[in-house]
C-alpha cells in the first residue's frame, strides 16, 4: 500500500509511544487516523497534538482485551470515515520481572489478555469487515524482538511467551487471508515507549525514527518489519542449533516429503491416499 493519502488508519494503543509515533508517521502522509485505548486524557491529548500537525484524527475508548470493545471501535472508524484502510494492532503491556516459576498465574493471563489475545481480537474482528469491504486493506501486528529471542532472560517469560505467540498467529492468519488484505508483524527492538521508561530507556531508539523504519516497510509491502540490526546476531544462533540438530538427527534423505504435512495434506485435499 504505497499511497496513504485519504487511507483510514485504526491503532490500537495509539494514544502514546510506538503506536503514536505511527499515528504521526502515516498521517503525515496524508492518512486518517482512529486510535483507541482505555485512558482518555491520554487519547485526547494524543488526538490535540496530531491536529496541531494537521492530521485528520479522531479517538474512542477501547480495552483490546474485551472483543466488544474491539467491535466498538470497529463501528466508530467506520461509522466515522465509511471505511477502514489499515489496521494497527500495537496495544501492549509488559509483564512483572520475575522467573516464571515464580510469577502468579494472574499475572501471566493479564499479559496474555492484552498482548495476545488483544491481538486476536483486533485482527479477526477488522478482517471480516475488512473482506466485506472488498478494497485493498492491511492489518499489522506489533510483536517484538522477543518473538524471535529472549532479549531479556531470566524475568521476562510471560511477556516472551506472548511476542512468540502474536508471531506464530500472524503466519498462521496471513495464509487464511485473502490476497487483498496485507498481513504482516511489526517486530519493534528497544525503542523509547512507557514500557521503556527509566534510566535505560533513554538508550533506546527514538520512537519517530523506529516509525520511519516502519513506514518504508509498510509501503514496500513487506510482512516482516525489522528495525535493529543487531538483532539478527542473536535471531542466527537459534536457526543454526536448528540445522544442526535436524544434520545430526534427522538428515534429509530421498523422498523425506513423505512425513511433510503441508505435502500430505494437498495430496488429501486431491483426493488421494499416500501410498504407505
Amino acid at each position: 500500500m504505497k499511497d496513504l493519502k485519504d487511507k483510514v488508519v485504526v491503532i490500537t494503543g495509539g494514544a502514546t509511544g510506538i503506536g503514536f509515533a505511527l499515528a504521526k508517521a502515516f498521517g503525515a502522509e496524508g492518512a486518517k487516523i482512529v486510535i483507541g485505548e482505555p485512558r482518555e486524557e491520554r487519547l485526547q491529548e494524543a488526538v490535540a497534538a496530531l491536529e496541531e500537525l494537521g492530521i485528520e484524527a479522531a479517538y474512542t475508548i477501547c480495552d483490546v482485551t474485551d472483543p466488544a470493545q474491539v467491535e466498538a471501535l470497529a463501528d466508530f472508524a467506520w461509522d466515522r470515515f465509511g471505511q477502514v484502510d489499515v489496521l494497527i494492532n500495537n496495544a501492549g503491556v509488559g509483564s512483572k520481572r520475575a522467573r516464571a516459576v515464580d510469577l502468579p498465574l494472574e499475572d501471566l493471563h493479564k499479559v496474555f489478555d492484552v498482548n495476545f489475545f488483544g491481538v486476536w481480537h483486533g485482527a479477526t474482528i477488522f478482517a471480516k469487515r475488512m473482506e466485506a469491504q472488498g478494497t485493498p486493506a492491511a492489518i499489522y501486528n506489533v510483536g517484538s524482538e522477543n518473538s524471535f529471542f529472549t532479549a531479556a532472560p531470566g524475568v521476562m517469560a510471560a511477556y516472551v511467551a506472548t511476542k512468540h505467540a502474536v508471531l506464530g498467529f500472524t503466519e498462521a492468519f496471513r495464509e487464511e487471508t485473502p490476497d487483498f488484505i496485507q498481513v504482516g508483524t511489526i517486530f519493534p527492538g528497544f525503542v523509547k515507549s512507557e514500557l521503556t521508561a527509566g534510566a535505560a530507556g533513554e538508550l533506546a531508539m527514538d520512537t519517530d525514527v523506529f516509525a520511519s523504519t516502519v513506514l518504508k516497510q509498510f509501503k514496500a509491502g513487506e510482512h516482516f518489519i525489522v528495525s535493529h540490526a543487531y538483532n539478527i546476531e542473536r535471531i542466527r544462533p537459534r536457526f543454526q542449533q536448528l540445522e544442526e540438530a535436524f544434520a545430526a538427527y534427522a538428515p534429509r534423505y530421498d523422498g523425506d516429503e513423505e512425513y511433510d504435512i503441508r505435502n500430505l495434506m494437498a495430496r488429501l485435499s486431491r483426493g488421494s491416499r499416500p501410498d504407505r
